[in-house]
């Protein structure tokens, strides 16, 4: 299974606008998970045997954010394929071959 998400606090302490750290600890969490990951400027994408083993990455995820923020956004989608594994890396692999020919 993969989730793609996204987390994000509603502000800064510093109020300057910036959220990088807040977002770094959520990524360290996911790092420190030892689950196939993802990051790009935009998403952070694990792979996982099972529902409850992604998201409760997520979920702690989510908790590293709430330590620098009260409110926090989450963007969360899902590719639920039981049974499926490599997708991380193979979704993306298929379509490069496809752009090969």
């Amino acid at each position: 299974m993969l989730f793609a998400f996204s987390i994000a606090p509603s502000g800064s302490a510093a109020g300057d606008g910036s959220v990088g750290e807040a977002v770094a600890e959520a990524v360290r969490v996911v790092r420190e998970s030892g689950l196939p990951n993802e990051t790009t400027s935009m998403f952070t994408t694990i792979e996982s045997e099972t529902w409850d083993e992604g998201m409760a990455v997520v979920k702690k995820a989510v908790e590293a954010v709430q330590a620098h923020s009260p409110r926090v956004s989450l963007v969360l989608k899902a590719d639920i394929r039981p049974g499926w594994t490599g997708q991380l890396t193979a979704k993306v692999d298929r379509i490069e071959r496809a752009l090969g020919d």
